[in-house]
């Protein structure tokens, strides 16, 4: 399964409820506000250190870009373009959207 996450840890605990219920071998791709769980620094650095021993992490690097903190990216995080985003949807069976 593939688990998105697309809201920042500082305004939701989507994060938090997805790490907590994701399975070993499972990928979590971080979009959109929520890429700042996987910068060095952040209140999740930790949390998201932690599944990279357990899940395939990935952060979309274009919305990294855009925040500016492209620069920040936690070891262990594979950065995705938008085509590497169609990649990962196709390489898992499932995908879940945490809301």
């Amino acid at each position: 399964m593939l688990n998105i996450v697309n809201k920042s840890p500082f305004q939701s605990t989507s994060l938090d409820t997805c790490l907590r219920l994701a399975q070993p071998g499972q990928g979590l791709l971080l979009i959109e506000d929520a890429i700042y769980a996987a910068t060095k620094g952040s209140t999740a650095e930790a949390a998201i250190r932690s599944a990279c021993s357990t899940l395939k992490v990935y952060a979309l690097q274009p919305d990294m870009d855009a925040r500016g903190v492209t620069a920040k990216a936690i070891e262990g995080v594979t950065l995705v373009d938008y085509s590497g985003f169609v990649d990962l949807v196709a390489q898992y069976s499932t995908s879940n959207s945490w809301l």
